[in-house]
């Protein structure tokens, strides 16, 4: 059993990766919107080719973060489920009328 130290690290990273995914998953959007844009007003130019870079970049960035947070949930499963006894009982003690 791990200690409670590297479980509470864990759930930090793992709130970490989803924060810093969306902030990439935005990133994305903004510059294909400006990527789209730059290229529909001046297809060619070194604005449109900059935009793409860091389109490219964001996107690579996003992929290893979700990647990464992949991994991690896929790691965290991998542990027993520990389920409580169930209420029912086996058989009935009383016999109903």
């Amino acid at each position: 059993m791990a200690p409670k130290t590297e479980r509470i690290m864990f759930l930090r990273a793992v709130r970490q990766l989803h924060r810093v995914r969306s902030f990439y998953a935005g990133g994305v959007l903004l510059w294909a919107a400006c990527a789209t844009w730059t290229s529909w007003q001046a297809p060619g130019s070194r604005q449109m080719w900059v935009s793409v870079l860091l389109l490219a970049v964001f996107t690579g960035l996003l992929a290893t973060a979700a990647l990464s947070l992949r991994r991690l949930e896929v790691a965290e499963t991998d542990r027993p489920a520990h389920h409580a006894a169930s209420n029912k009982t086996a058989s009935p003690r009383h016999a109903h009328a």
